[in-house]
């Protein structure tokens, strides 16, 4: 087990964080007094992190404190991270496209594993409509610039429709249920546990998932200085992220029931949701790096984002910065 966290911490500051070359940040404190993360009640792990209190205990050696900011959705925790209001966030695919077309100063420092069934199209039990064909010209309710919006593109096209046929309505999670069970719109396309919950409580019916369509990764991003100056502080937080994870992921049922009050959901709602995510935070592959690049490419070319943009500047190394392999 020493041996694996050994490797792992290697793993994450060599290959994940882009560090500043040595001396660069020499007059920096060796450690802040806080880590902010930003992150989503949906964002099951951070969330049972934040109520276990474990990642301050480790923290505490380096004299960090941890601060936990709570955004509604991805495209608004980048927002907070480009204003200086977090250090780090862990969002889905499309938010840090938007973000890096809109000019946010920021580095991918992780991912989780892929997860294509913890979002989907769905529709109201009674609805019509069986198959994501049959949404030509009806109203699509998700949160735009959110890993959504990447799913219902490729699902319309693999259905051989366009982005355009469609009519997309923009809601955040909380106003878009209200929408879809009130009839004020034909579909829904959102991730989990709102994926879940809408299932469970409303019996949706789900048209496609991201299986076969999307990987769905899900991102851990950090301030670009940051992660420059404190490598230790953020494989900190994948140590404690990974060894999180791998309890969760282990004890299930006994997680859902922490996390259920948390949330606000039912632990079967939960439990549902867990069973479709993977907790094991990696560094950003090439190959990872260039499912992004797809993405991006097709937000521009459908004029969702003002110009076209390369995932390598908002990676580890980019802008000037070089990979330092370095152990804790």
């Amino acid at each position: 087990m020493l041996s694996l966290l050994s490797r792992t911490r290697r793993q994450l500051l060599a290959l994940s964080i882009g560090l500043g070359a040595a001396g660069a940040f020499a007059a920096a404190p060796a450690s802040p007094s806080a880590l902010r993360i930003g992150f989503q009640k949906s964002a099951s792990l951070l969330t049972l992190q934040k109520a276990q209190g474990t990642l301050e205990k480790r923290l505490q050696p380096l004299g960090v404190a941890v601060q936990w900011v709570e955004f509604p959705a991805g495209p608004q925790l980048l927002e907070g991270l480009n204003v200086g209001a977090i250090d780090v966030g862990f969002v889905g695919e499309a938010p840090p496209i938007f973000a890096q077309a809109a000019g946010a100063n920021f580095v991918y420092i992780g991912n989780d594993p892929a997860a294509p069934e913890a979002e989907a199209l769905v529709v109201p039990k009674d609805s019509p409509i069986r198959s994501v064909a049959e949404l030509k010209g009806k109203k699509v309710a998700l949160n735009k610039g959110s890993n959504v919006h990447y799913l219902l593109v490729k699902a319309l096209e693999k259905a051989g429709l366009k982005y355009t046929d469609i009519q997309p309505v923009f809601l955040p999670p909380a106003d878009a249920r209200a929408a879809f069970e009130r009839g004020a719109v034909d579909a829904w396309v959102i991730w989990d546990p709102f994926l879940a919950a809408v299932e469970k409580q409303s019996n949706a019916r789900i048209l496609a998932d991201g299986k076969g369509l999307v990987s769905d990764y899900n991102f851990y991003l950090a301030e670009r200085g940051y992660a420059q100056k404190y490598p230790k502080v953020i494989a900190t937080l994948f140590e404690d992220t990974q060894a999180q994870g791998r309890w969760l992921k282990t004890h299930l049922d006994e997680a859902a029931v922490l996390i259920a009050p948390l949330q606000g959901l039912d632990v079967e709602v939960v439990k549902l949701s867990l069973h479709r995510y993977q907790f094991n935070v990696q560094p950003v592959t090439p190959a990872i790096a260039a499912e992004q690049q797809l993405i991006a490419d097709s937000f521009y070319s459908l004029k969702l984002i003002p110009k076209p943009i390369r995932i390598v500047d908002a990676l580890p190394g980019a802008a000037g910065t070089t990979r330092v392999a370095t152990e804790r």
